[in-house]
Parts: C-alpha cells; structure tokens; sequence
C-alpha cells in the first residue's frame, strides 16, 4: 500500500447517505510512531454512519470515510507500538485517539471516551490538522493505543461491531448495575438494543425485557435470551410494570420517546441510560419524577479502553454473538440503502 494514499468509499456531500459512496483514494493521518496501518478485512454498518453521512448530528467535514467497527491485520507499526505485532488481527472502535496523560482526570479514571482531546475514528481532527477516516476502506492508520486485539475464537465478522455497537451498550450495563439480582430493560431491538439483550444476560441479570414500539420482534428477543417484550404503543402499556426495573437502556435514536413512560418503570434508585442521540432534540419534560420516584437520567458514550478488552473477552468466554449479515465492500451503496430502509437484523458487516 502507498505510504500516503489509501483506498476507500467517500462521501463527498450529503447526498451520499442516497447511495453516492464513490471509490476513491484519500490521505490518511499524518504517520507517527504511534501508529498502526492495517489491512482492513471487515467492517461494521452503524447508524452513526448514516448520521454522518447525511450531516445529520451537524455539518460533516466532507470527504468523509465513515465506519467505526474495524477489523483487519496490522500491516505496519511504528517504533513505539509495543503491544502489537505485523500481522495480528485488531480491531478499532469509535474512538481511535485519547491523551492517555498521567494529569487528565478522564484518561486517568478508565473515561477516555470523554477526555478533552479524543478523536473520533472518523469525521474528526488530530491535533496536527489531519483528518480521521474510517474503515469502508481497504487499508486503514490509526493510533495503536485504541486499537485490541481479537480473541481468536470470536470471528472477525461476529467481532466488528461489538466495537461500537456492542461496547456502547456494555459500559453503562455494566457501570450502572446489570448484574445477579437486577431486572433490565432495554429500548429499541436493533443494532445496539440486541446487544443490550445479549450483555445483560452475559452479565447475569435476573430478567431483561426488551421494550419497543410492538410485539413484532418478540421471537427475537427471546432468540437473544431475553424474558419478554413491552409494547409501547400498546393502551396502558406501562400497568403492572411501574416501579420493576432497576435499570433501562435507551439505544432509540428518535425524538419522540415516551421518557416520562419509560421513568414510571424505574424503582427508587433506578437508573435511566440515554445511549441512541436523535437529530432532534428530545421534547423538556419535568423534573417532577426524577425527584418524586429518585430515579437517575444519564447519558453514556461509548466505553474505556479496558471495557472494551473485558468486552471482548467477555464475549469469547460465554460465546456472545452478535447477529450478523455479511456483505462485500463494493456493494457498500446498496447496503448503506437496506440500512436506512431499516432492514438490518441485526448488523451489517462489509467485508473486504
């Protein structure tokens, strides 16, 4: 591979979450030492592509290369790369750069995700002016301390997204109390949400019931290993349910969530994890049963460095599997189409 040019599907406007990816070189980050350059065999379909593609969370900063959920073989490494050796599969999430500083709170607290200086895996600036780009490519460079290495009984294309998908729901299940005794619930059954099923059950909960608009999916769910499913558009969908979770995952990206519904669920102390982020803005709702019922509302992006290992490792030792639908790289345009069109169950993964 050249030293300066790689190959990859480039969004040039906005247009091009319409299926207008065009196949093109690109310049990829300024090399260090640092860094990794891999061969990039597989890569997740995430709706944070989609997003940005179409500048959905804001203007993006075209040419872009989405994709965030990377697996390929380290091709090259600079000198000071100790933990990775030519030719290891790895695999980078959404976030490929922190400080790692001794004196920064959040890198030195396992919360790299929300250090002052992270860079994103694509769509985002280093801080020497260079742009990061994605994986819908052949070849990728990235900083090697973001970069893990795969268990070798997880195959690449079960692996990819549990980069982005999989470690943006395991960090709060497993910081806010998806544990032994704990009843879970998580919003939404799609790329994220069958995640949440399958770590809160790996994780140990009690029950995990998903909670979307219909019944439509039940079967899956219960395929994933949760108990049940909660209708929300269902008349009196919350009766008999107030006050029975401890925790619930939102991975719903769109305005009109329920909130006040989905809080009523909570018992005393019960947390609330805002993970999915709408274009649009959640309509203001009271503080009233946040105090009332001492419920928490979070946010949560992401996860650490060392979530991600536990994660993966977690996920080789009680064979977790994402549900996956392999398909080639060059028909990425088509399958950017099925992804808005909704028909992914439950992940698409592009392959090289």
């Amino acid at each position: 591979m050249s030293a300066d040019q790689f190959t990859g599907w480039v969004g040039l406007d906005a247009k091009s979450v319409e299926g207008n990816l065009v196949k093109t070189t690109f310049t990829p980050k300024t090399w260090t030492e640092d860094d990794i350059d891999i061969k990039i065999s597989h890569c997740g379909v995430c709706a944070s592509d989609l997003h940005t593609l179409r500048s959905g969370w804001g203007p993006s900063d075209y040419p872009v290369v989405v994709g965030h959920e990377i697996i390929g073989t380290v091709t090259r490494k600079g000198a000071n790369v100790k933990h990775l050796e030519l030719g290891d599969r790895v695999g980078v999430g959404a976030q490929s750069y922190s400080c790692l500083k001794d004196d920064c709170y959040e890198c030195s607290h396992d919360n790299e995700p929300y250090c002052s200086e992270r860079v994103f895996t694509y769509d985002s600036k280093f801080a020497d002016g260079s742009t990061s780009y994605g994986g819908y490519a052949l070849e990728g460079r990235y900083p090697a301390s973001f970069a893990f290495k795969i268990p070798e009984t997880l195959s690449s294309e079960v692996a990819a997204p549990m980069l982005c998908g999989g470690i943006t729901v395991y960090s709060p299940l497993k910081r806010y109390g998806a544990k032994p005794g704990a009843t879970v619930g998580i919003v939404g059954i799609g790329g994220l949400g069958h995640f949440g099923i399958l770590y809160a059950r790996a994780l140990g909960a009690d029950k995990v019931y998903a909670i979307s608009r219909s019944k439509a999916k039940e079967n899956d769910v219960k395929a994933l290993g949760g108990d049940g499913i909660l209708a929300s558009k269902e008349e009196n969908w919350t009766q008999g349910w107030t006050r029975k979770f401890d925790l619930i995952v939102s991975t719903a990206n769109n305005a009109d969530l329920p909130i006040l519904d989905y809080l009523s669920l909570l018992k005393p102390g019960g947390k609330f994890v805002q993970v999915g982020l709408p274009e649009e803005p959640i309509p203001h709702f009271p503080f009233g049963p946040l105090i009332q019922n001492n419920v928490s509302l979070i946010g949560s992006l992401l996860g650490s460095r060392s979530e991600i290992t536990e994660m993966l490792n977690l996920s080789a030792e009680k064979s977790v599997k994402s549900w996956v639908e392999p398909r080639p790289l060059d028909d990425v345009n088509q399958v950017i189409l099925d992804m808005e069109a909704g028909k992914a169950r439950y992940r698409y993964v592009l392959y090289n």
